[in-house]
């Protein structure tokens, strides 16, 4: 299955099936607090602040997701990123449900967020990744990010990327 087999959803995303999604998959991860948690509240602030989400069905079934997040320049300096805020966007959660994985979702997802920010004039992308979870870096390194910065957060080791 790719991406294109699937059904998009970018404008009015329904809410409830992305919360849905991110338990779903939350639930059946090994390590659930790589994924970390967002409320629905705060969905929303950052959907009305420039955030956007792309979710994807396989029929009615919430499939995967990836989330555009501004970021801050309080974040950036954080993690070492000399780049400015409103030249700069931030990759958030890539999610994709367990019965799906290994169909190139997660790449294909973040090839949809690449053309998305172009056309809103974005030239860098930042985003983190717990450090054990190969799969996602590799996916990250491969889309031309380069690490910028390594440390310990409340999930654990963490690492920042900037593209």
């Amino acid at each position: 299955m790719r991406l294109s087999d699937l059904k998009e959803v970018s404008d009015n995303v329904n809410l409830d099936d992305y919360l849905s999604l991110y338990s779903i998959v939350r639930d059946n991860m090994e390590h659930p607090e790589w994924l970390g948690t967002f409320t629905k509240d705060e969905v929303i602030d950052i959907l009305n602040n420039g955030g956007k989400i792309w979710l994807y069905y396989d029929g009615d079934i919430p499939v995967c997701s990836v989330f555009y997040i501004p970021v801050k320049n309080k974040t950036l300096r954080k993690h070492n990123v000399s780049y400015d805020e409103k030249d700069t966007g931030s990759l958030g959660p890539i999610m994709v449900r367990s019965e799906y994985v290994g169909n190139g979702l997660q790449k294909d997802m973040m090839k949809v967020l690449n053309n998305y920010v172009k056309s809103i004039g974005i030239l860098h992308m930042f985003t983190k990744a717990h450090s054990d979870n190969i799969y996602s870096i590799n996916n990250i390194l491969k889309d031309g990010y380069r690490v910028v910065h390594e440390y310990e957060s409340d999930r654990g080791p963490t690492t920042a990327f900037i593209k």
